[in-house]
Formats: C-alpha cells, sequence, structure tokens
C-alpha cells in the first residue's frame, strides 16, 4: 500500500494545480471577461472560431483544456486553434522553434501502486488510487515549423449552414421542444423546454443560442446525464448548474460555427462564489459541459470526436 507521505504530495500537487486554474478563471470574471465566450470574430483575433483540437490525431480536447487553449490563441496571436506536443511535432517531420513557450493543459487520471495491485491481487479486494492532475505542454502550430499540410488550420462551416445544421441538431435531439411564451427554460418536471419564437430575439441566432443552453439543461435528466437539477434560483448548486449550461452551450456553438454568448451575465458574482469556495468547481463545470456538448452534438449524424481530458476525475 502507498505511504501517506506519498498521498499527502500526491494531494498537494493536486491542489496546487486546481489553484492555477481557478485563480486565473477568477482573474478574467472579475475583470468582466467570459472565458468561454471570447471575442472571437473581432480585429484583435487572428484565429478563426472553433473548438482547438490535435493537430497529429485530429482529435478535438475537451474540457477545462478548452478554456486554457482558448485563452492562449487570444493572449497570444495565434492564427489557428490545432495544437502539437513537442514530439509530435517531430513525429509528424517538423519541429516546434527554438525559444517558443508551449501553454500547459492537464490531464486526470488515477494512479495505482505496484503494492496496491498485489495487495488487490491476493485480496480480491478494490485497490487504493492516488488521483492526480498531469501536466503537459502543447504548442500551437504557429509556434511550430511543419510540413503545409499538417500547419493547415481549421476551415470554419460556410455560414449559409450554421443555421441549418443549428436547426437540424435541436429537431435530432427528440426533446419536448415547444416554442412561445416570453421566457427560455427547462421545466425540470414536464422534461420539456420552452423558448421564446425567434420573432422575440433582435438576432435569429440569438433563438439557437438560447436553444442550446436550455438544452444543456435537459442534457442533465437522471434519463440522460444525471446531473443534480434540485437547486432553486439563488442557490449554490443552482450556480452550478448555470455555469456546466454557459459552457456546455459555448462549446456546442463553437463547434457549429456560432459566436459563443453568455446567457446569464447577472450570475458572474454566484460564479466568483462558487469558485471561491471550491478551487476544483470550474474544473468539475468544463468537465461536464463536455460531457453535454459530446451528448448533444452526438445526436448529429457526423458527430464531432473528442478527446476526453479526463476531468471528471476532478470530483
Amino acid at each position: 500500500m502507498f505511504s501517506q507521505k506519498s498521498y499527502a504530495r500526491a494531494s498537494q500537487d493536486r491542489a496546487s494545480l486546481y489553484t492555477e486554474i481557478t485563480d486565473k478563471i477568477i482573474a478574467e470574471l472579475e475583470a468582466g471577461r467570459i472565458p468561454w465566450v471570447q471575442p472571437w470574430g473581432t480585429a484583435a483575433i487572428k484565429a478563426p472560431l472553433a473548438m482547438p483540437r490535435n493537430a497529429s490525431t485530429q482529435r478535438g480536447y475537451s474540457g477545462i483544456n478548452v478554456l486554457i487553449l482558448w485563452g492562449a490563441v487570444i493572449e497570444n496571436h495565434f492564427s489557428g486553434q490545432s495544437w502539437l506536443t513537442f514530439r509530435q511535432a517531430l513525429g509528424l517531420g517538423g519541429h516546434v522553434r527554438k525559444g517558443e513557450r508551449g501553454t500547459t493543459v492537464v490531464y486526470a487520471d488515477r494512479f495505482v501502486p505496484p503494492g496496491e495491485r498485489q495487495h488487490a491481487a491476493e485480496t480480491g479486494e478494490e485497490p487504493d488510487t492516488i488521483p492526480f492532475l498531469k501536466r503537459f505542454t502543447l504548442f500551437n502550430t504557429d509556434q511550430c515549423d511543419l510540413p503545409e499540410d499538417v500547419a493547415a488550420s481549421v476551415v470554419p462551416p460556410p455560414p449559409d449552414q450554421i443555421e441549418p445544421q443549428a436547426e437540424a441538431l435541436i429537431a435530432a435531439t427528440g426533446a419536448d421542444f415547444r416554442i412561445g411564451g416570453a421566457q427560455a427554460y427547462y421545466n425540470k418536471t414536464g422534461d420539456f423546454v420552452q423558448v421564446p419564437p425567434p420573432a422575440a430575439y433582435f438576432e435569429p441566432i440569438n433563438w439557437h443560442r438560447t436553444a442550446f443552453h436550455e438544452l444543456s439543461h435537459w442534457s442533465g435528466a437522471a434519463a440522460r446525464l444525471g446531473r443534480d437539477l434540485s437547486g432553486s434560483f439563488g442557490s449554490k448548486s443552482y450556480a452550478r448548474e448555470e455555469l456546466v449550461a454557459e459552457m456546455a452551450g459555448a462549446f456546442v456553438c463553437a463547434t457549429l460555427g456560432i459566436v459563443p454568448t453568455v446567457r446569464h451575465a447577472d450570475y458572474i458574482g454566484s460564479w466568483l462564489e462558487v469558485l471561491r469556495e471550491d478551487n476544483r468547481a470550474v474544473v468539475r463545470a468544463a468537465s461536464a459541459a463536455s460531457k453535454v456538448a459530446d451528448f448533444l452534438l452526438g445526436f448529429l449524424q457526423q458527430p464531432v470526436a473528442s478527446f476526453d481530458d479526463g476531468s471528471e476525475e476532478a470530483a
């Protein structure tokens, strides 16, 4: 069995990494910037709107790594959303340019010490494990010299396909989706989503953004992803669920080529309270949001592949 000292050291490392991530998100929120609603399409942003992906495997990153990589794209004025490890760049016949600084992302897992494996084999008991967050470094393809086909940027969907695809996804979910009234909400008791008619919105695309936010709540029902939807307005559990739905809506929108927006900016204060109280909250919320986005996008005939960064272990 592993020693108490080893466990304490692993726990301390995890806590330090959670704190680093959380402090950065808190600083952004305090400055009035929403990390999952970045100013895509402005003159300051060179990269196309897209979810970050690995240029070698073509798989997308998920969870808190989406926010980390989006932030790096904006901070460093990168022109694309494609990333590589140092070794992957070499493996593709290229290299990371000398002097470039990478971006640290995380992978969550559980470590089973050798002594525990032997103990479990002898006793038939489940082995004790040490949860950990592993840091690893990525480089944007802008920081690398690569073959031309590898360095190619993600191409956003044609504008004329964005709304039809969004509407097709809403219909494909099979949700009890009702149009009418003056408010958008998910009714837990009746298990239905209600959204005002498109004419109630200044821009038609805002109707789609609203729909994906509410469908994100819908995904949390026990028969689907089974999140805690019991919180009442103003409670911390309510704030946590809104945080998940905000991020999930942004992830779905970005995948479809819709510029994300914040649905409830007036909740920033409650999100800050949750994040300050629990340095794991934002990692958990981002992980849950990726699960929601994968679940909803899975209703499309050609779902978007995702890379599981293991963030659920943050619990």
